[in-house]
């Protein structure tokens, strides 16, 4: 599938704090695979990533979230980590943000953490999910079925627990997008 996502452009949505290799990690395999990645983030101009005990790298953001328009994307990372999700889970443009990719049926991927951003977008109710196990009691609190499974696709959310299952991941997030723009392109 070396270019299976050949003209797709691919938002990932992240404040300070995320756990870079859940987002460089999945960044690489959706770039391998011909797709665009556009970096977005609460923050203007530049954002900080978490490497597991440590401050990580910076990285240049594309887009300001309050600028940010789904309809301008295929698909959403939201990589975890501690922080990130914490941060954006309360800011309403991300909330307005991430509604719309499911409003519009875009594929979405999310890992460790990044579910609290989902719930408070209020878009996991009724949905099969998995996560870091701590996040577990929240996300059936706001009405998913979690599950203790490396990575779990329902109606075109992706999750996945954490940096050990990036490699199932990257594979299903994939997919799901592959697939979504073979039936897009079926139905036109």
């Amino acid at each position: 599938m070396t270019s299976a996502l050949s003209g797709c452009k691919v938002a990932i949505l992240v404040a300070d704090g995320f756990e870079q290799i859940e987002m460089t990690s999945p960044r690489e395999a959706l770039e391998n695979a011909g797709a665009q990645t556009v970096l977005i983030s609460p923050n203007p101009d530049r954002v900080r990533g978490w490497q597991f005990t440590q401050w990580g790298d910076e990285f240049e953001v594309d887009v300001p979230v309050d600028q940010a328009e789904a309809s301008d994307y295929d698909a959403l990372l939201l990589p975890g980590g501690l922080m990130s999700p914490d941060k954006l889970r309360r800011n309403p443009a991300v909330q307005r943000f991430v509604r719309a990719f499911f409003e519009q049926g875009k594929p979405v991927g999310s890992l460790c953490h990044g579910p609290w951003t989902l719930i408070d977008a209020g878009v996991v109710k009724g949905r099969r999910v998995t996560s870091y196990h701590t996040v577990a009691t929240d996300l059936r609190n706001a009405g998913a079925q979690w599950v203790d499974e490396p990575v779990v696709v329902d109606r075109g959310l992706v999750t996945s627990r954490g940096p050990d299952d990036l490699t199932a991941f990257n594979v299903k997030l994939i997919e799901a997008i592959y697939e979504r723009r073979q039936a897009r392109q079926r139905a036109a």
